[in-house]
């Protein structure tokens, strides 16, 4: 889990590999050295990244504003940035779903 989560200025940043056009949006455990999240929402206009920040807000109870997208805008790999969550707080929330 150690590449997965790295402290950050403030937050903590993750790295994800998205599956847009899935049946639910749901974390499907490891995906190499990245989280796998399917999201419902397709992959144009920039609705599957607004669909992983919407689910990434709820899930680590942060609002939508404390998420960045670093690098991957427009690829399935992606680095995301949270804001105001510690990297302990991150590991505990994810070990319950993978």
């Amino acid at each position: 889990m150690i590449n997965l989560l790295r402290a950050h200025n403030g937050g903590v940043s993750l790295a994800l590999n998205v599956q847009p056009r899935a049946s639910k949006n749901r974390f499907m455990g490891l995906h190499g050295e990245a989280v796998k999240l399917a999201v419902t929402a397709a992959p144009t206009d920039g609705k599957a990244n607004k669909a992983v920040i919407a689910f990434l807000a709820s899930f680590f109870k942060i609002s939508k504003s404390a998420i960045t997208i670093k690098n991957g805008r427009q690829s399935r790999k992606k680095r995301i940035l949270l804001a105001g969550i510690t990297l302990d707080e991150a590991k505990k929330r994810l070990a319950d779903v993978l």
